[in-house]
């Protein structure tokens, strides 16, 4: 009798996905770090996320489907707006472009103001510093706070009564 041979890791490559295949809610919420709850409420905001769904109301996303959370994702929690503010991104931009950026292809631009999240509405307030901002907008920003805070010094400085 030969002997039995334990599942090793090669085998369990062998079992991964193709890029193409369908993907189950448990496996999109493991891919995206995302909990299984919030992405089926994200279905009830966003009508464009529509997995297929099985007997026994099983889900199966689709390639493009995943892409889509995971823009949706990225608007959210990375880029930080609202759900509202994501919902417009899509509505002006279309389901593509979130596509694109939840692959990596595209960078959504900062939210207005008005579409920050803000602490009230349960949600994390708006970290402008762990915000991605592009290199140049960076440098530009830095020399204008450079700027303000050798402005402040002369002011403190006039305000100082002479000696």
């Amino acid at each position: 009798m030969p002997p039995v041979l334990a599942a090793t890791d090669d085998t369990t490559e062998a079992r991964e996905k193709s890029a193409g295949a369908f993907r189950t809610i448990s496996e999109v919420a493991q891919e995206l770090d995302v909990p299984q709850h919030v992405l089926r409420f994200w279905e009830t905001r966003f009508g464009q996320i529509r997995p297929l769904k099985r007997a026994g109301g099983r889900r199966y996303y689709r390639p493009e489907d995943v892409d889509l959370v995971a823009g949706i994702k990225n608007l959210l929690h990375v880029r930080r707006y609202t759900i509202k503010g994501a919902q417009r991104i899509i509505k002006e931009n279309g389901i593509r472009f979130v596509q694109a950026v939840g692959r990596g292809e595209a960078m959504a631009a900062p939210p207005p103001l008005q579409d920050l999240e803000s602490g009230a509405e349960g949600q994390a307030a708006y970290d402008s510093a762990s915000a991605a901002l592009p290199s140049v907008d960076q440098a530009a920003l830095e020399d204008a706070l450079h700027e303000m805070r050798a402005c402040r010094a002369i002011l403190d400085g006039l305000r100082q009564p002479p000696d």
